[in-house]
């Protein structure tokens, strides 16, 4: 019995060893823009590979594009990381466009799936429009940033370059052909396949791949890292902020209706978080505060919509101003379709919901002492000046400011001073 027991335990442990030396392989996927979410989901991947011993980190890229920051995050990460990164630009219909030509560049190996592409890697205004200056400028240090991954992984650098200034875009069998990605796989597996015994140099020496029977490990967000995305959308920023605004001045001007202002405040929390994350602009936040600002002086003040009108522009500079248009690719920006909707609410926001808060504020008391002011009645005895008259069906005393009014005759209510009209011959 004991020497059965020794002999399980001798090949379970045997079998332990072999697993823990069993090939890993790490998979995470991005599909959608690059943003500070992106940047901090590849740099958790890569330290997640290392702690794993991986043979390599593989990358499912689907981007438009995205932050030029957060891509030289990126890259920075890829370029510097102990274990090989390889991207694949994947499922089929996927692309590696603007920064995501960057990113596949800067891999140990790219590879990509048939029907995808890559390219357009044009660095322009995220409102649309740049000075000529601001152009060339940001142009010529994009096209020296991706010269230099193209260098570091001998890969096509003036295809790379006219990727940037031209805004050149091929296709898998075009990009594999003018050594801009070094395979096409047509999916996960043969990938492994194609890249098992390959060899790739690191920050950390040359390795030699073991991926063809390798443990698939796949590696989604985190939650934070999920609402970070979700929150890095300057459509969400935006809308969110103005939620914000919303709900705060519905709650000043309507005190004790609670909800609004808690979800103000929340709103206001995420959306400066998320501005955070974004290049904001702050003029532009300035103005639309100060849109904000004229619509609510609008309410008080009769402008004949002098007020409304520049608000209304102040609100409409400020949206397209609000993110730099010169700190990122073309999928970043505020759309003109979610700034001309927060528009028109807003002015019916300020017209009826703020406007009804402050016309009850400003409305003349009907109840208590106050709300007789201006009220008639009729004198149940002779004012000389002292008397009684009769206001609502009740009986007060009173004092007549316009010397002596006889009984019966109607007044009008003009004060009141400890519970004592003062009244006048209506």
């Amino acid at each position: 019995m004991l020497r059965f027991s020794f002999l399980v335990l001798f090949f379970s442990l045997l079998a332990l060893q072999a697993f823990s030396q069993t090939p890993k392989v790490v998979i995470i996927t991005l599909n959608g823009a690059i943003n500070p979410a992106a940047a901090d989901y590849i740099h958790y991947g890569i330290e997640q590979a290392v702690k794993q011993n991986a043979e390599c980190l593989i990358l499912r890229l689907n981007t438009p594009g995205g932050l030029l920051e957060s891509t030289r995050s990126i890259v920075s990460n890829i370029l510097q990381s102990p274990v090989p990164v390889v991207v694949y630009v994947s499922p089929p219909g996927s692309r590696a466009a603007s920064a995501g030509v960057f990113v596949t560049m800067s891999a140990n190996i790219a590879a990509m799936a048939p029907g995808t592409n890559i390219g357009a890697a044009h660095p322009v205004s995220l409102q649309g429009q740049m000075d000529s200056t601001m152009t060339e400028k940001v142009t010529n240090d994009a096209a020296a940033f991706i010269r230099s991954i193209s260098e570091k992984r001998n890969r096509n650098v003036k295809w790379a370059e006219e990727a940037v200034r031209k805004s050149f875009s091929i296709t898998e069998t075009e990009a594999l052909k003018d050594s801009v990605i070094d395979l096409i796989a047509s999916n996960m597996q043969d990938l492994l396949n194609k890249i098992n015994d390959r060899k790739v140099q690191t920050i950390s020496g040359e390795f030699v791949l073991s991926t063809k029977n390798a443990k698939v490990i796949y590696l989604d967000m985190s939650f934070q890292q999920k609402l970070l995305s979700l929150l890095s959308d300057p459509n969400i920023a935006y809308i969110l902020m103005m939620l914000g605004f919303y709900g705060l001045l519905f709650e000043l001007y309507n005190p004790g209706s609670i909800f609004p202002g808690v979800i103000g405040v929340i709103s206001l929390v995420l959306a400066f978080y998320s501005m955070q994350t974004l290049p904001i602009n702050y003029a532009g936040l300035a103005l639309i505060i100060f849109g904000v600002v004229l619509f609510v002086i609008e309410l008080k003040v009769p402008s004949h919509g002098l007020l409304t009108v520049g608000g209304i522009v102040s609100l409409l500079l400020g949206s397209l101003m609000l993110i730099k248009t010169d700190s990122g690719f073309n999928v970043l920006r505020v759309s003109w379709g979610v700034i001309a909707t927060v528009v028109i609410l807003t002015v019916l926001f300020f017209s009826f919901a703020i406007g009804l808060g402050i016309k009850a504020q400003t409305r003349k008391p009907t109840t208590g002492s106050e709300g007789l002011v201006n009220e008639t009645g009729e004198a149940i005895t002779d004012l000389n000046p002292n008397g009684s008259v009769k206001v609502h069906g009740e009986i007060w005393k009173a004092e007549s400011i316009e010397g002596e009014i006889p009984s019966g005759s109607k007044i009008i209510v003009t004060g009141v001073s400890n519970l004592k009209l003062k009244i006048k011959k209506a």
